[in-house]
């Protein structure tokens, strides 16, 4: 299994927001590392839990930020924020209520989902954000 590096490629230049990003690739990749391995139930419940957790914090600072400098997209933002949430919760009570463990493609989907929204909608984001920070 490859790490999701963090690097300048998914950096938006702005430094609170990189840090976040940072912050939510370790635990994905913490995440990814324990379902390969074969973790117990429990561990991996408690890293998806702490990976839900930091990114709906993340996406609260963001959309603070886009509310405090005027972003004009913040309702397309916040709608894709609420998508990843939601998915990620569906996938938590599916570990939790139906006993069905975290699979390598629901890893993989969400890889996808973290990098696509960073160098989509969060380089947009942090573009206006340099702009009038």
């Amino acid at each position: 299994m490859k790490d999701l590096v963090w690097d300048r490629t998914l950096s938006v230049d702005v430094p609170e927001i990189d840090e976040d990003h940072r912050r939510l690739v370790d635990l994905f990749n913490l995440l990814a590392h324990s379902v390969a391995e074969g973790d117990a139930k429990s561990y991996v419940e408690a890293v998806l839990e702490e990976l839900i957790s930091c990114t709906q914090w993340h996406f609260k600072h963001e959309e603070r930020l886009m509310l405090k400098y005027g972003y004009e997209g913040v309702l397309e933002h916040k709608s894709e924020h609420q998508e990843l949430i939601e998915c990620a919760k569906a996938l938590r009570q599916r570990l939790l209520h139906e006993s069905k463990p975290v699979s390598s493609e629901d890893v993989e989907f969400l890889e996808h989902w973290l990098t696509g929204h960073i160098l989509g909608t969060d380089m947009d984001l942090g573009a206006y954000l340099c702009e009038v920070m």
